[in-house]
């Protein structure tokens, strides 16, 4: 049997992409073992401590991925176990340091005067053209409408999908559009008439027609969303946010358009984007971010890790040396929360990631266990301190 060093110290390889075959299968041999070791922790009746196993036992049987097609989905499973660690390691050597300092009285987490905040759902609100507004959630599903030849439907939770069922003719002059808006603490995806998949993160709106003229195929988006367009080479696609359009004939990207954030940020995962200002034009490829600054016109290009970018919709926070003010942005529109910082507040940055779906005590825990930050939660108000 492995000591915990020892499955640490492989777990910690294998997230770096450096494990060999054996050492995949020796993980594979072993996490029944892992489990029992995190069972094993001080005080396993404690709440947090057994919060910790009993996730842990829930999820890392399936935090390994088998070694056939490995490579394609590694990355995706990297975020997914970093998140266990994140946690799980956090909370061990916060354990140990109560365990090895008994005559330090231990710092209370996240002080909280209120029921706990939950994670944010699927919820959206549909305004068709002639200005009815659909609230989407807890809507059972079924078909919302026929127009122009699409049939709108509610396919499940959290998906809204527009489908052609007919060709119109002449009436493909005539365009109607709907607009979708996420609200705090929401996300929700489309499919659009085109074949295009769409996933809005939360304070986000897309206008978009409900079935695309015969020339161009142009959508309207404020927030953030992440595309998946569908190839078709005589109608490109537009994405207009602000003074910017992005326009791709079928590919992966990612744009991040708050209006309380510093740019406009497009992430290329496949294929090309073309990103157009009144003053620049620009090229991305893969792997590749263009930055427009606010009120600037100038676009910055820089390689990223674009599956970061994306790591939203698969359901998680990464934290990228970011500093806090950018972060709990983030945190406060998932879990539509105020936050409220101390005037003359030093920025701090933080690495790590987090599962998105977790109680934001959770998520604030993680941050606070560095020693540089302490929250307080107010009724739906986070304060953040020193």
């Amino acid at each position: 049997m492995m000591n915990k060093e020892e499955f640490v110290a492989l777990y910690e390889k294998f997230l770096e992409g450096n494990c060999t075959a054996e050492e995949i299968e020796m993980l594979q041999l072993h996490h029944d073992e892992e489990i029992e070791l995190t069972a094993a922790l001080p005080d396993p009746n404690q709440e947090d401590t057994q919060r910790l196993y009993l996730m842990l036992k829930e999820k890392l049987a399936n935090s390994i991925p088998d070694q056939q097609g490995f490579a394609k989905k590694r990355r995706l499973q990297f975020l997914k176990i970093a998140a266990i660690f994140l946690v799980v390691i956090s909370a061990a050597i916060y354990i140990t340091f109560l365990q090895k300092s008994s005559t330090i009285k231990p710092v209370e987490l996240v002080k909280t005067s209120t029921s706990k905040i939950i994670p944010g759902g699927n919820k959206a609100y549909l305004t068709t053209g002639n200005g009815n507004v659909i609230t989407l959630d807890g809507l059972k599903n079924e078909r919302l409408a026929t127009q122009n030849g699409v049939a709108v439907d509610k396919v499940k939770d959290g998906l809204l999908r527009y489908n052609k069922i007919a060709d119109m003719g002449g009436s493909n002059d005539f365009v109607d559009y709907h607009t979708i808006t996420i609200p705090r603490g929401g996300q929700y995806q489309l499919l659009l008439s085109d074949g295009t998949k769409v996933w809005l993160n939360s304070a986000s709106t897309l206008k978009y027609p409900v079935k695309f003229s015969k020339n161009e195929r142009t959508v309207q988006l404020t927030g953030e969303a992440y595309f998946e367009v569908a190839k078709d080479k005589t109608k490109p696609f537009k994405v207009n946010v602000d003074d910017l359009d992005v326009k791709v004939l079928g590919t992966h990207f990612n744009i991040m358009a708050y209006k309380d954030e510093k740019a406009i940020k497009t992430t290329l995962l496949e294929g090309s984007v073309q990103l157009t200002t009144p003053h620049k034009q620009v090229m991305l490829k893969p792997g590749e971010e263009g930055r427009l600054s606010y009120g600037s016109g100038s676009i910055d290009v820089q390689q990223v890790d674009a599956e970061e970018a994306v790591a939203w919709k698969e359901g998680y926070f990464v934290f990228d040396n970011e500093d806090i003010h950018t972060i709990m942005k983030r945190i406060s529109r998932w879990y539509d929360v105020e936050v409220v910082f101390p005037p003359n507040f030093k920025r701090a940055s933080f690495g790590g990631t987090v599962s998105r779906f977790k109680d934001v005590t959770q998520v604030l825990k993680s941050l606070e266990l560095t020693g540089s930050v302490h929250f307080e939660i107010k009724e739906r108000r986070i304060i953040v301190m020193p």
